[in-house]
């Protein structure tokens, strides 16, 4: 759904423009909070992932065909801002190097298929996981399926307000809801399969699945099991309180509190990960993007039966060789893909690099406060008993020095 340039007027394509980039800046002071160790390095993969996924468009209805728009998918895997940042880098790479989405619509795609795609997406995805209990790849197939829709709608909506022709909005309201709808359903199934896969290999790094609760387990000293729950991603709180009259099983109970705050699952190296990831993008891009359907995307049907494809006019690059991903210079498409995997995991990697060096003097002080804080509390209780060993050994002393 890449809007081109010519179907808004200046004023709706400058203002779409100021709320893209307003929307980019906050994101980028949010995703802050969200780039670590893990996230950061993914958002370059997420980013090129979603670029040659777009590239497959897939067979909807007869003569029209859709392709992933990615906002739910890149909310799920590395949150909501960096979500943003991600679906941004894609949108730009593609108006300015391969002539897919027109330079003067980029504020517009950037509003529709970036902004409103993470925001519908996020949301439903977080109401469903709460309601359903944390079943991830449920809601995540829900929160991409009703994205699709939900910015073919607020598309419509800027048309009816700024388009360069006149419409029924009923109409074209109806038309856009109901292709996009089954597009909807490809990228749902697309995003839920790719979010399991994740999770089913490293689900510390699926960022939706960070606030599901774990059960832990705190035995006492004289082997009673309590069970209770701590938030992955976040500190067990005093709500159980284990009872011991050891040092040794103390210290055990302080470690496994402490391995509450970790994330579900496991951690392993970082880099087998994203090479495999980066080889299956690769894939995607260089090989699978041959086959993709060559009709026209829900937009661009859309346009052509309600009578306004017309108003599209050319692209200021459309004459490059990268152009329409090659074609133009009879560049193979494969390789086309695979030179814009290569420069989305650059810039990409490189926003979400600037994002998370800014953070890590703040979050390595916040951690560091944190563990001196924990710490010193449970040199604290340990302490105690000693001390108290001690005091009692001092009042017996002196009782028999009395007598």
């Amino acid at each position: 759904m890449h809007v081109p340039d010519g179907f808004f007027n200046a004023v709706t394509s400058i203002s779409a423009g100021v709320v893209a980039a307003a929307g980019v800046a906050v994101c980028l002071r949010g995703a802050r909070r969200e780039l670590d160790d893990r996230t950061a390095p993914m958002a370059g993969l997420v980013a090129a992932f979603i670029f040659a996924v777009q590239m497959l468009n897939f067979p909807v209805a007869a003569g029209t065909s859709g392709h992933l728009m990615g906002g739910a998918l890149a909310a799920i895997l590395v949150g909501p801002y960096t979500g943003v940042l991600c679906m941004a880098v894609v949108l730009l790479v593609q108006s300015v190097f391969f002539a897919d989405g027109g330079l003067t619509a980029l504020g517009v795609n950037i509003t529709i298929m970036g902004i409103v795609t993470v925001l519908a997406g996020w949301g439903v995805f977080r109401l469903v996981t709460r309601v359903a209990g944390g079943k991830v790849a449920v809601a995540a197939f829900l929160a991409a399926l009703v994205s699709v829709p939900a910015a073919a709608l607020v598309f419509t909506l800027l048309f009816w307000i700024g388009g360069t022709a006149p419409i029924e909005v009923g109409t074209v309201a109806a038309a856009m809801g109901g292709v996009h709808l089954l597009i909807g359903v490809g990228e749902g199934l697309i995003t839920a399969v790719t979010v399991g896969a994740v999770l089913a290999v490293r689900p510390d790094l699926v960022y939706g699945a960070r606030g599901l609760t774990r059960p832990l387990l705190l035995r006492d000293a004289e082997g009673t099991t309590t069970t209770t729950t701590a938030t992955a991603g976040t500190t067990a709180t005093a709500g159980t309180t284990a009872t011991t009259d050891t040092t040794a099983t103390a210290g055990a109970a302080a470690s496994a509190i402490e391995g509450a705050g970790k994330p579900v699952g496991g951690r392993g190296p970082l880099r087998p990960f994203l090479l495999g990831g980066a080889g299956v993008t690769l894939v995607l891009a260089g090989l699978v993007s041959f086959v993709a359907s060559s009709s026209p995307d829900g937009l661009e049907a859309v346009a052509e039966n309600e009578g306004f494809i017309d108003r599209a006019t050319g692209h200021l690059f459309g004459e490059w060789a990268l152009a329409d991903y090659g074609e133009v210079g009879g560049i193979p498409v494969g390789v086309a893909g695979i030179i814009g995997v290569g420069l989305v995991l650059l810039v990409a990697g490189a926003v979400a690099h600037a994002a998370r060096s800014r953070d890590t003097s703040r979050d390595t002080s916040r951690d560091t406060s944190r563990d001196t804080s924990r710490d010193t509390s449970r040199d604290a209780t340990l302490d105690q008993p000693r001390d108290q060993v001690r005091d009692d050994t001092q009042g017996r002393a002196h009782g028999e020095t009395r007598a």
